[in-house]
C-alpha cells in the first residue's frame, strides 16, 4: 500500500503547516504547487484540470485539499475545482482530507456543531456548502473515501492572507495599531496553523473520521480586545488597537475587494462566533492546543524574522 501523502495548495498558510507536520511525522510527502516547485519531491501541476489533478494525485495514500480560488471567485471556482480534485483523488486509490471552514452554517445561536444544516444565504456559504455535498457524496457512492476538518479564523507562523495576519502582529510590531475585524468584545474561536495541520493529519490517518466533518480543536475562544492585548503585552509595549466596525468595512470595500467581501459573513464579526470540537477530542482525545499565549508569542517570532510590513 502506498504512503505517499499529497499536499495540495502546499504554498498556502495551511498547506504549508501541513507538509511541516507530515514531515515531522515521517511521512513521504509530495507539495503540490501551481507554482515552481521548490523541494526534490515537489511537483508543479495546475489542478483545476483533470490531467493536473491526476498527476498531482497519482500514487497518494491520503491527499490534501488545502488549495482554494481566490477568495473573490469562491462562488464561480470551487465547484469546478472540487470536481477535478475528487477524479484525481479516485484515480489514485487514495483517501482525501478537505481543510474546510466554518461557513456552511451561516448565522447561528450558540456555539456551532458539526450537526447544525447548512444554512448560509451568501455566495461564499453556499459554495463551501456545494463542495461539501460533492465530497461527502463522492465518498457515500465509494467513489472515495474522504474527511472534512473545519478552522475558523486562523494565524500562525506563515499566516499572511488573513485578517490576523499583518493588521495585526506586522502593524505591532511596527508600533502601528493592530486592528481587530469586527466587534472587539465578542468571543471568537481562533486557530492556530500548527494546530490545524495537526488535526487534519490526524483525521488522514484515522479511518473513523471518514464520512463526516469535523471542527478542528482550538484554544478557548477570546475576544479581539483581548487577544490584542495579549499581542501587546507579549511584545511588551503600550497597547494600540482598534475595532474595524461595519461602516468602516463598508468604506474600505469601496477600494479594496477582499474587504468588500467581508460583508457577506459580518455576522461572523459583530456577534459571538464560537466552534465546539468536542466531537474531535471525545474521538481521537487527548488533545493537545497551543495556548493563545504560546502561539501568539510563535507567531510575533515569525513575524519578526519573515514579514515585517504592517
Amino acid at each position: 500500500m502506498s504512503e505517499l501523502h499529497v499536499v495540495l495548495g502546499a504554498t498556502g498558510a495551511i498547506g504549508k503547516a501541513v507538509v511541516a507536520e507530515l514531515t515531522a511525522r515521517g511521512r513521504q510527502v509530495r507539495a503540490v504547487t501551481r507554482g515552481a516547485a521548490t523541494g526534490p519531491r515537489d511537483l508543479r501541476a495546475d489542478i483545476t484540470t483533470l490531467e493536473g489533478a491526476s498527476a498531482a494525485c497519482d500514487g497518494a495514500a491520503v491527499v490534501y485539499q488545502c488549495a482554494q480560488p481566490g477568495y473573490t471567485r469562491w462562488a464561480k471556482e470551487f465547484a469546478g475545482l472540487t470536481r477535478t480534485v475528487l477524479a484525481g483523488v479516485e484515480a489514485a486509490g487514495a483517501k482525501l482530507v478537505m481543510a474546510d471552514n466554518l461557513y456552511v452554517y451561516g448565522p447561528v445561536e450558540g456555539p456551532m456543531t458539526e450537526d447544525l444544516p447548512h444554512a448560509a444565504d451568501g455566495s461564499k456559504g453556499r459554495a463551501r456548502a456545494e463542495v461539501d455535498r460533492l465530497i461527502l457524496d463522492a465518498h457515500r457512492s465509494g467513489r472515495i473515501r474522504a474527511t472534512l476538518g473545519r478552522a475558523s479564523d486562523y494565524y500562525g507562523p506563515g499566516g499572511v492572507n488573513t485578517v490576523l495576519g499583518p493588521p495585526v502582529f506586522a502593524a505591532a510590531l511596527n508600533g502601528k495599531t493592530a486592528r481587530w475585524m469586527g466587534d472587539l468584545d465578542q468571543p471568537h474561536t481562533l486557530n492556530y496553523l500548527p494546530d490545524i495541520a495537526a488535526a487534519l493529519v490526524t483525521l488522514g490517518e484515522h479511518e473513523q473520521a471518514d464520512g463526516r466533518a469535523w471542527h478542528l480543536p482550538a484554544a478557548e475562544a477570546i475576544t479581539g480586545r483581548r487577544f490584542l492585548d495579549t499581542v501587546w503585552s507579549t511584545i511588551g509595549a503600550t497597547p494600540k488597537i482598534a475595532g474595524l466596525g461595519r461602516t468602516t468595512q463598508r468604506l474600505i470595500g469601496l477600494f479594496n475587494p477582499i474587504v468588500r467581501e467581508l460583508g457577506e459573513t459580518w455576522y461572523q464579526r459583530d456577534q459571538p462566533f464560537v466552534s465546539d470540537d468536542t466531537a474531535f477530542r471525545d474521538a481521537f482525545g487527548p488533545v493537545k492546543v497551543t495556548s493563545h499565549d504560546q502561539a501568539v508569542s510563535a507567531t510575533l517570532d515569525w513575524y519578526r524574522h519573515h514579514h515585517r510590513e504592517g
